[in-house]
């Protein structure tokens, strides 16, 4: 790939994290209206319309006609569109935007499992090095106060299971699909199981608390849930999935200040130490700090 792409990449992170760390605040805000589940399915129906629009518009339908796009399409939903999402705005009702947003970086570590271990595509010592700070900096948060389990920062780490599996298909669905028809695909997919989840586990609410709702879910659906998404799409297709999660690092940062501003929740002295391990930890999963040693690692590879 062009040195030209690379670099376009990581500048298109630099904005999906801006974008994204506004997401938990957002979505706690829009609790005040909405139940979790609720607000997730409203907001997921909010992305398919948006993203219908995109595509009748840039007349992409055409690409809808592949079978490989919608298997794709089916695993993507699952994985991001359902799961993901379930366990996040479960997450969020029982923690703080600061804290989803830290433990948010052991995607990190889920997608180095998957991609660099499981894939097979190799690994160095820093990377164990990395993976090893990052659990470092998870566990300094989920020790804060520590008086047994809490459920709300458990449903965060349990969410960077699935977020490298839909990152995954993503990668391969961008191969025969553009952006926008893949988050298309992948909402429309989500609609339905969400609103099911909702009703089983939340009962019905009525219209008014959704119109009352209307703004946070317009926020999340079609800028959070819609354009950022589109734009991490177009940045996994531009760099490996590992380093483009930890290269979104900078995402906490933005998040904390922030809720600091929005919601009033100044960051803890325990936040902001977790960001050092994590913040080393990236460093050396994306290379920009090596060991040293007297062996080239390309030459000696772990595996």
């Amino acid at each position: 790939m062009a040195l030209s792409e690379k670099r376009k990449g990581e500048g298109l992170v630099f904005v999906s994290s801006f974008l994204w760390s506004f997401f938990p605040i957002v979505v706690i805000l829009s609790y005040a209206a909405l139940p979790s589940m609720h607000s997730l399915a409203w907001s997921t129906l909010s992305a398919a319309i948006f993203f219908g629009i995109v595509v009748v518009v840039r007349k992409k339908w055409e690409e809808l006609k592949d079978p490989l796009l919608w298997r794709y399409g089916f695993l993507i939903a699952l994985f991001l569109g359902i799961l993901f999402y379930v366990f996040v705005f479960f997450g969020l009702k029982f923690t703080t935007p600061g804290n989803a947003a830290i433990l948010g970086q052991f995607q990190i570590l889920t997608s180095f499992l998957l991609f660099n271990v499981l894939r097979k595509e190799g690994y160095s010592w820093e990377y164990i090095l990395g993976s090893i700070l990052m659990v470092i900096g998870t566990g300094i948060v989920l020790a804060n106060g520590f008086s047994g389990i809490h459920i709300g920062d458990l449903f965060i780490l349990a969410s960077t299971l699935f977020a490298p599996l839909g990152n995954l298909y993503q990668q391969k669905a961008r191969q025969i699909a553009s952006s926008e028809t893949i988050m298309f695909l992948r909402s429309l997919l989500s609609v339905s199981p969400l609103f099911l989840f909702a009703y089983l586990l939340q009962g019905s609410v009525p219209f008014s608390a959704v119109q009352a709702a209307l703004p946070f879910i317009l926020t999340i659906g079609v800028l959070l849930l819609g354009i950022q998404k589109t734009i991490w799409i177009e940045v996994l297709h531009r760099l490996p999935a590992t380093k483009a999660v930890a290269l979104d690092s900078m995402n906490p940062f933005f998040t904390l200040l922030f809720a600091w501003i929005i919601l009033a929740q100044v960051p803890t002295i325990w936040q902001l130490s977790a960001l050092v391990p994590i913040i080393l930890g990236v460093l050396f999963l994306t290379d920009y700090l090596k060991l040293p040693r007297g062996y080239d690692r390309n030459e000696a590879p772990l595996a």
